[in-house]
């Protein structure tokens, strides 16, 4: 197996991380977490990757031939629901900043008071 895919998933997981400790508008907080959750969507897949590796369905399958383990597959599908209540939650504060405050910056707001 490559280490490509591994690769691509740190620089998607890396990539997210500095939009997210740089970000000024959260929107683009928003998107960066996306992105930051799109490398675990390629670390998983590369996990349960097995070369010539068949559906796990065993009814009709050819014996001798390795199954892929359907764990991994229902866990990745588990990380994008996750990962879409997050960009709603995210993209919901965001709505709720700009309708309070009129902008998106955080550095822009005023003090919270309470």
């Amino acid at each position: 197996m490559s280490v490509f895919p591994y690769l691509v998933a740190g620089v998607l997981f890396i990539a997210g991380l500095y939009g997210v400790v740089s970000s000024r508008n959260y929107i683009h907080l928003a998107v960066c977490l996306t992105v930051m959750q799109s490398s675990t969507y390629v670390a998983l897949i590369t996990v349960g990757y097995l070369t010539n590796g068949q559906a796990p369905i065993t009814k009709g399958a050819k014996p001798g031939k390795p199954l892929v383990d359907p764990v991994v597959q229902s866990l990745t599908l588990t990380d994008v629901v996750v990962s879409v209540a997050v960009l709603a939650l995210v993209l919901s504060l965001a709505l709720r900043a700009y309708r309070t405050h009129g902008t998106l910056d955080p550095d822009e707001m005023r003090e919270m008071r309470g």
